[in-house]
């Protein structure tokens, strides 16, 4: 299982919000980049760098933030937040992003997101499934859809698409642990899907219970920075 530590970028800083809120922002680190590094040391070798700005903006804001991480590091740089058109996921993958996100405009968009599917290849164009009672959320989970979050992921599974990033709305930011039955649901109905959990983790033993599913990997971020994960146990499972 890939330890897949998340950067949240709102004006060249990482911060936290609970559940997509803006107005519930925390600032953890003024520098990045050296945080990217802190990962990087440990033998983590994926990140997960969203662009908050960008996701309000609807387009790529933190455009140095992507560029210096990836000058400065080999990690595998997963982008998301704010790219809505060819000219922004050109430029991702341009400024050193290895994948990109897409989930709003997945939903919103579909006929482009199938293009960059077929464009870039289904290992590289992540499927952003966030979902709130087992329905997509989008535009910041401010608006639930009436798609079912497991139709959905297969409809875009069977279009190429490799990896899937679902978010739990309804744990993100909230420490209180991952959906376990959630996760197994959808690996049990979509054979062959990479799937990223996200949203939950409060502790180690939510990452044993992850690993123990069969996820492909794990999104860590307030855990890791209010201290109730440490780098040296990321790392233990980075080996």
């Amino acid at each position: 299982m890939q330890i897949i530590p998340a950067i949240d970028i709102i004006g060249g800083k990482c911060v936290r919000l609970t559940q997509g809120d803006y107005g519930q922002k925390k600032e953890y680190h003024d520098n990045p980049v050296e945080m990217a590094k802190r990962f990087e040391g440990v033998g983590i070798q994926r990140l997960h760098l969203v662009d908050l700005d960008g996701a309000k903006a609807k387009t790529i804001i933190n455009k140095e933030v992507l560029r210096n991480i990836a000058k400065a590091t080999s990690l595998k740089i997963d982008f998301g937040g704010g790219v809505q058109s060819d000219a922004d996921i050109e430029t991702a993958f341009h400024l050193g992003a290895f994948q990109v996100t897409g989930g709003s405009i997945a939903v919103k968009n579909p006929d482009l997101f199938d293009s960059w599917v077929e464009k870039y290849g289904g290992d590289r164009v992540i499927l952003g499934a966030d979902a709130k009672d087992k329905k997509i959320a989008i535009s910041g989970w401010q608006e639930t859809t009436g798609l079912d979050l497991i139709d959905f992921i297969k409809d875009y599974h069977a279009k190429g698409v490799s990896y899937v990033i679902c978010t739990d709305v309804a744990k993100d930011g909230l420490l209180q642990g991952p959906s376990i039955d959630l996760y197994k649901e959808i690996l049990e109905e979509i054979s062959g899907i990479k799937l990223i959990a996200s949203g939950g983790v409060s502790e180690i033993k939510d990452l044993e219970k992850l690993e123990a599913v069969g996820v492909f990997g794990v999104i860590v971020g307030k855990a890791y920075y209010e201290g109730r994960i440490t780098l040296a146990q990321l790392a233990e499972f980075s080996k």
